[in-house]
C-alpha cells in the first residue's frame, strides 16, 4: 500500500504536470501558426486577454464550466484533456522510473511528444521546434550517460537514416521529413536498441489503430505517424529494457 507521503508526492507531480500541460496547449495552438509562445493567453473567440485567475490549469475550466468568463463562448475540451493527460504522463514516468533526473528529462520528453502527437494528428506536420527540443534533451542524455555515448550516437542515425533513404527513394510519399527528425532526436535520447524497438512498436500501433479507424469511422488512408511513433518512444523509454530482456530470455530459453 502506498504511504501518505508517496500519494502526496504523486499529487504534487500531477499538479506540476498540469501546469506544464497548460504550456503544452499553448505550443499546440501557436507552433503550427508560427506564433510566438511568449505573449499572454487570450480567448480565441473574443480575444480578451485572460487574467491570472483564469489560468489555473484544469481547475479554471471546471470552475468556468467550460466557457469564457468574458464572452461566454465554449472553451475547447482540448485544454483540460491535454493538461490532465500531461499530468498523468508525469505520474506514470515517476512511478515507472523512480525519482531521478532521468525521470525529469523523460517528463519533458513526454510533453514534447504530446505536442507532436496533437499537432501531427491535426496538420500532418511535426513542429521542427519540438524535434529540436528533443535533440537538446538527447545531448543532455549523452552527457549524463557518457559510458553509452556510442549507443546514443548510433541511435541518432540507425532508424532515422533508414527512414531518410526511404524518403528519398519514395520522393516523400512513404514517410514524412518530420518523422525522420523525430526518430533521430529520440534515438539520441534512447540509444539504438530502444529506438529500434520504439519504431516497431509505433508502426504496429499505427497499423492496427488506423485500420480500426478506417473500418469504424471511415478514416482516410493518409496516416499521421507522429502520434504512434511518439507512443512507441514513450512506452519503450519506460519499459523497453524489460521487454527486450523478456524477449531474449524467451528466445534463448526456446
Amino acid at each position: 500500500m502506498p504511504t501518505f507521503y508517496t500519494v502526496l508526492l504523486y499529487v504534487i507531480i500531477f499538479l506540476y504536470g498540469i501546469i506544464i500541460g497548460s504550456f503544452v496547449n499553448v505550443c499546440i495552438l501557436r507552433l503550427p501558426a508560427g506564433e510566438s509562445l511568449i505573449p499572454g493567453s487570450h480567448c480565441t473567440s473574443c480575444g480578451h486577454r485572460l487574467a491570472w485567475y483564469d489560468l489555473f490549469p484544469l481547475f479554471s475550466y471546471l470552475l468556468l464550466k467550460g466557457r469564457c468568463r468574458y464572452c461566454g463562448a465554449k472553451i475547447s475540451c482540448q485544454y483540460p484533456v491535454v493538461e490532465a493527460l500531461n499530468g498523468a504522463l508525469y505520474v506514470i514516468v515517476f512511478m515507472a522510473n523512480g525519482i531521478s533526473l532521468q525521470s525529469v528529462l523523460y517528463c519533458l520528453m513526454a510533453s514534447a511528444l504530446l505536442v507532436i502527437s496533437v499537432v501531427d494528428w491535426r496538420t500532418f506536420e511535426i513542429p521542427p521546434a519540438c524535434s529540436l527540443f528533443l535533440l537538446g534533451l538527447g545531448v543532455i542524455f549523452c552527457i549524463l550517460d557518457r559510458a553509452s555515448l556510442v549507443g546514443h550516437l548510433i541511435g541518432l542515425v540507425c532508424v532515422s537514416g533508414v527512414m531518410a533513404i526511404l524518403y528519398v527513394f519514395s520522393n516523400g510519399r512513404a514517410i514524412g521529413g518530420g518523422d525522420i527528425k523525430l526518430m533521430g532526436a529520440a534515438g539520441l535520447i534512447l540509444g539504438w536498441k530502444l529506438i529500434i524497438l520504439s519504431f516497431f512498436v509505433g508502426c504496429i500501433l499505427g497499423s492496427v489503430i488506423h485500420l480500426i479507424r478506417m473500418k469504424a469511422v471511415k478514416a482516410d488512408r493518409r496516416l499521421a505517424m507522429g502520434p504512434y511513433l511518439s507512443a512507441g518512444i514513450f512506452i519503450c523509454a519506460l519499459w523497453g529494457e524489460e521487454f527486450i530482456g523478456w524477449y531474449l530470455k524467451l528466445a534463448l530459453g526456446s
